[in-house]
C-alpha cells in the first residue's frame, strides 16, 4: 500500500511503472479533456452534428437550383418541390426535401479561398479566412468548435465531449491532416476523440472503451488512487504541462472506461435494423447515426468529415452528375433526412443543431470532363435545428449561382451563429497553453434573420 504521511508521497519504482502501465491500459484515448464549466444560460442549443461535405458539393446541383439558366449552368438535375413552400431541392435529395419545413438554407456564402481544400475548410469551420495559404493543421491554428465546446460546456455527464468521424481527412490522399477539426492553440488535450472504424463493419466496436479482461473493478479502483498520488507528485510544478496534461487526460479516460453511457453509445446494433437501413448501410450514414446517439448520451459535438482525403468524394471536377446522382446525394439524402427526423420525433431537434456544408461550391459553368471546378465566390449550406429557424431561406445567389445577389455572409458570419446557438459569445476570450489571449471569432456576426 501506498504510504499515508503528510509530507511528499513516496512511491517505488514499481508502483510508478504500474501508474505509466495505465497509458497502456487503453488510457490514451485521443486527447479527452478537461473543460471548464461555463454555462450559458442563452444556449439555444445543447449540442451540434456538423455533416462536413469535405471536397466542396456543388451548390447549384443540391440547393440552389437554376432551371431558367443556359444548360451548361443548369446542368443535368431537375428541381423539385419541398415540404417548405417555395423552397426547391435537387431531384436526387427527395427525402430532404420532405423535412425542409424544418430546415433554414443559407444560398450567400462566400470567402477569399478558391484553390487551397485547406484553407477553405479551415476557414469555413473555424470562421478564421487566412487565404491561399495551404498545409495541414497547425498548433497554431484556431480550435474546432467542438473543442471549444468540450472546454466551455463540457458534457454532464463522463462522455466524449467532442467526437470526429470516420475520417482525419487529409489534404489529398497521404497529404497531411487539414486542419479545423483540431484543438490547435486550445492544445492537443482539445482534440477529439477520432473514430475511425467502418460503424457499417460487421465487427465495428471501440475496443478503446472497454476495459481490458484482465482488470477487474478492484484493479481499476486501486489504479484510480495511484492516479491521485499522482497528482500529488505534481502539485507545485505548474510549468510541468506535460505531466498535468498527463494526470488530466487519463483521469477522464477513467471516467470513459467506468462510464456505461459512452460504451453504450457505441453499440449500433441496439438500433433496430429498420433505422439502421433509413441511415444506409455505408461509411457515412452509419457514422451520422453514431453521431446521434453520441449527442443522445451528452457529447456536446459529433462531426462527420465526409471523405477520406479532400479529392475523394465532393470534389467533383470530372462527372459531377454521375457521382452526384449514383451515390453522393443518395447517401447524404438517406442520412440527413433519417437524422432529423429521429431527432424531431425523439423531442431533440429543437436542443440539437444540424450544419451541413462544404469548404466552397462549384463552378457554374459545367466544364469539358462534365464536370464542376472549385467555387469560393458563392456557395449554399443548411443548417436545422438548436434554435434555427424552419422553412427559411437567408440570402440568393444571381441567376446563374455566379454571386450572392442578397445579404452575403462569410463563414465566420456561419460559425458566429453556430456558436450564438449554443450558448458561445463569439466574442469571448479564451486563452492558449501560454496564457495569450485570443477572440473566438472576431469578424463574424450571428445572423440573428435565421434564429428563432
Amino acid at each position: 500500500m501506498p504510504p499515508t504521511c503528510s509530507g511528499p508521497v513516496s512511491i517505488s519504482r514499481r508502483r510508478m511503472l504500474q501508474i505509466g502501465g495505465i497509458g497502456m491500459m487503453n488510457l490514451t484515448l485521443p486527447r479527452l479533456l478537461a473543460a471548464e464549466t461555463q454555462r450559458t444560460e442563452s444556449a439555444r442549443a445543447d449540442s451540434a452534428i456538423l455533416i462536413f461535405l469535405n471536397g466542396g458539393p456543388s451548390h447549384l446541383d443540391m440547393w440552389d437550383m437554376k432551371p431558367d439558366a443556359p444548360k451548361e449552368i443548369r446542368g443535368e438535375f431537375q428541381p423539385i418541390a419541398s415540404s417548405a413552400p417555395g423552397i426547391q431541392l435537387s431531384e436526387h435529395l427527395p427525402r430532404l426535401a420532405r423535412q425542409m419545413h424544418r430546415c433554414s438554407l443559407v444560398r450567400s456564402v462566400h470567402h477569399s479561398v478558391n484553390n487551397a481544400h485547406a484553407a477553405a475548410v479551415y476557414a469555413a469551420l473555424t470562421g478564421h479566412d487566412r487565404g491561399e495559404i495551404g498545409g495541414g493543421a497547425r498548433p497554431t491554428d484556431y480550435p474546432a468548435i467542438g473543442s471549444v465546446l468540450a472546454k466551455c460546456r463540457p458534457p454532464r455527464t463522463n462522455v466524449v465531449p467532442y467526437a470526429s468521424m470516420p475520417y482525419i481527412t487529409q489534404e489529398g490522399a497521404g497529404g497531411p491532416p487539414q486542419p479545423g477539426f483540431f484543438g490547435g492553440w486550445l492544445g492537443r488535450s482539445a482534440d477529439p476523440l477520432f473514430v475511425l472504424r467502418d460503424p457499417n463493419a460487421a465487427n465495428f466496436g471501440m475496443p478503446e472503451l472497454s476495459r481490458p479482461g484482465d482488470v477487474n473493478p478492484a484493479r481499476m479502483d486501486e489504479r484510480w488512487q495511484l492516479l491521485g498520488h499522482l497528482n500529488e507528485l505534481q502539485s507545485g510544478r505548474e510549468n510541468d504541462r506535460v505531466l498535468q496534461d498527463m494526470g488530466t487526460f487519463q483521469a477522464k479516460a477513467f471516467d470513459l472506461l467506468r462510464s456505461p453511457a459512452t460504451q453504450t453509445a457505441f453499440q449500433l446494433d441496439r438500433e433496430p435494423s429498420r433505422v439502421r437501413d433509413g441511415y444506409g448501410r455505408n461509411i457515412y450514414g452509419q457514422s451520422v447515426l453514431l453521431a446521434r446517439r453520441l449527442i443522445e448520451a451528452g457529447t456536446r459535438v459529433a462531426c462527420i468529415s465526409w471523405a477520406p482525403d479532400a479529392n475523394a468524394t465532393w470534389d467533383t471536377h470530372g462527372q459531377n452528375f454521375t457521382k452526384l446522382k449514383g451515390q453522393l446525394l443518395p447517401q447524404l439524402d438517406a442520412a440527413v433526412s433519417s437524422l432529423i427526423s429521429d431527432l424531431a420525433e425523439r423531442g431533440r431537434l429543437d436542443r440539437t443543431l444540424v450544419a451541413v456544408m462544404g469548404e466552397f461550391g462549384r463552378t457554374p459553368k459545367v466544364n469539358g470532363a462534365a464536370g464542376r471546378d472549385h467555387y469560393n465566390f458563392c456557395y449554399s449550406l443548411m443548417l436545422a435545428g438548436g434554435g434555427i429557424k424552419g422553412g427559411f431561406v437567408h440570402g440568393a445567389s444571381d441567376r446563374i449561382g455566379a454571386r450572392p445577389s442578397s445579404c452575403p455572409v462569410t463563414p465566420a458570419d456561419i460559425v458566429a451563429t453556430i456558436y450564438q446557438c449554443l450558448g458561445i459569445p463569439t466574442d469571448l476570450e479564451l486563452r492558449d497553453r501560454l496564457q495569450r489571449p485570443f477572440q473566438l471569432v472576431p469578424w463574424g456576426s450571428p445572423i440573428r434573420e435565421l434564429m428563432v
